[in-house]
């Protein structure tokens, strides 16, 4: 809980991501429980490459999952052993 605290109290913040891509924003909102921040007015920088401005950044969950009856379980039963 106090790494959560500790990162909401961040603001204007650059971290510098593991293939030397630097991030730098303003946090739009607080740290969330999944420990997923919220950025606006970012500029990201590519290693080797000019600056990028987004408006915001932000982590958006997938939505074509669990969609549908049956997605991605096989078959089903069948019913009758394969006959």
């Amino acid at each position: 809980m106090k790494l959560v605290r500790f990162l909401m109290k961040l603001n204007n913040e650059t971290v510098e991501l593991k293939n030397g891509t630097i991030v730098h924003g303003v946090h739009a909102s607080c740290v969330d429980v999944s420990m997923n921040t919220h950025l606006k007015a970012v500029k990201l920088t590519l290693k080797g490459k000019n600056p990028v401005a987004l408006d915001h950044l932000r982590k958006v969950p997938p939505g074509g999952r669990g969609r549908g009856r049956g997605r991605g379980r096989g078959r089903g039963r069948g019913g009758r052993g394969g006959r």
